[in-house]
């Protein structure tokens, strides 16, 4: 079996990949039989001189491989007929932008892997870049707050070399007894924690966050039940709330009412309430100066991510009332990171760590039969049709 890394495509430039060098070499040492090779890149956070020197072969094309493994979405043109493809295809939640991408992958009888399919026999997933998206997110929020109100100016994280870096630049200004609140319990979430523990802000319990005046930072980690309440008055039930959402509303005002950041690294499902509405946002008792939105649903759960923002411009203002997008200096403005590739930012840390989970979770798929069916319940396509997991795609495939 051959295996080969491809050169990512995709604009705006993606400079991660799937394999640092040294892994890929963990990856060839574990499996001595395996065939790979690397497509030359000049995108790349790593260099093709460091493959070479890790002895993999640097080639144009990979008309030859098996399994080609890339991050970001394929270019049409590009899709190799009859090979087997892992790349975030963006496809899955029926995203309008890509059916043609999806189509284009029946038509030319390739089996779509997506990583965002990889997932164990409880559906939970097991690769991802949740956790960097989380780092950056929240070095992103107390970046928005130091430019908002000029008490210092920290650099951006795509400058940076890696998650140390950003640990060490937020470790430098004073920061004002602010409170942040974070939601969510995931890899994003965590990673978010990991940036907040680096630099030493104090967690504390909620009750405590809601009821208690602090002369220094703290946060305070929130999940579905600590913002959620059911609309009759019933006690909170965790497998209710999932079956059936409908029946909640948020509480989340308790919290915009004394928290000055919020770190949005929460998964939202179809169908949840509405977490941080127009309404809290623009009742006078809300506190929230910046939302690092790293979820970044757009027209989601949070009413002022009115748009994804970009690496280049990260901030935007957002002014409540009004419910439009403002300047991010307006007096008046709440500032919103909403950038939807924050791993981007991080893209040698992103691509180690995910090289490690790939490693771990998929590639033993190849070698051992399928034993645990990692690959049988991320596989889309074969056969130039939908596999029988994902036919919910059908219509969507069909344009209807």
């Amino acid at each position: 079996m051959k295996f080969g890394l491809i050169k990512e495509r995709k604009n705006p430039p993606d400079r991660r990949v799937v394999f640092s060098p040294s892994e890929l070499l963990d990856f060839k040492n574990q499996f001595p039989s395996v065939e790979i090779l690397v497509e030359s890149s000049d995108i790349r956070v790593f260099k093709d001189e460091e493959y070479k020197e890790k002895g993999f072969e640097i080639v144009d094309n990979l008309n030859d491989c098996d399994v080609l493994l890339g991050v970001k979405e394929v270019p049409i043109d590009n899709l190799i007929p009859n090979k087997k493809y892992f790349f975030f295809s963006h496809t899955i939640k029926k995203q309008a932008y890509n059916r043609n991408l999806l189509k284009a992958c029946l038509d030319k009888n390739i089996e779509l892997y997506d990583h965002e399919t990889v997932v164990n026999e409880n559906n939970t997933r097991l690769i991802g870049f949740g956790r960097y998206a989380g780092i950056v997110g929240a070095y992103n929020g107390f970046r928005a707050f130091g430019l908002k109100f000029e008490i210092f100016n920290l650099p951006k994280a795509e400058t940076l070399h890696n998650q140390q870096e950003l640990i060490s630049q937020l470790k430098k200004p004073f920061m004002p007894p602010i409170k942040i609140v974070l939601s969510g319990k995931g890899k994003v979430a965590m990673g978010a924690k990991e940036m907040l523990d680096g630099m030493k802000v104090k967690e504390v319990s909620v009750n405590d966050f809601l009821s208690t005046t602090y002369t220094y930072p703290v946060y305070t980690m929130i999940d579905v039940q600590d913002y959620n309440i059911h609309k009759d008055g019933l006690a909170f039930d965790k497998k209710d709330f999932y079956a059936n959402p409908q029946n909640y509303n948020s509480n989340f005002e308790r919290f915009a009412e004394v928290s000055d950041i919020f770190i949005a690294g929460h998964f939202y499902g179809n169908g949840a309430p509405i977490i941080l509405s127009k309404e809290m946002l623009a009742s006078p008792k809300c506190k929230i100066k910046v939302i690092a939105d790293v979820s970044c649903d757009i027209d989601g759960p949070i009413a002022s991510t009115l748009r994804a923002s970009t690496i280049a411009e990260p901030l935007y203002g957002y002014l409540p009332g009004e419910h439009k997008e403002v300047d991010v200096f307006h007096p008046g403005a709440i500032v919103v990171m909403a950038v939807d590739n924050l791993p981007c930012e991080l893209p040698k840390d992103a691509s180690e760590g995910f090289g490690e989970m790939f490693l771990q979770h998929v590639v033993p798929a190849f070698f051992n039969n399928d034993a645990n069916g990692v690959l049988a319940r991320a596989k889309i396509t074969e056969n130039g049709k939908l596999t029988p997991r994902f036919a919910y795609l059908q219509n969507y495939v069909d344009g209807n």
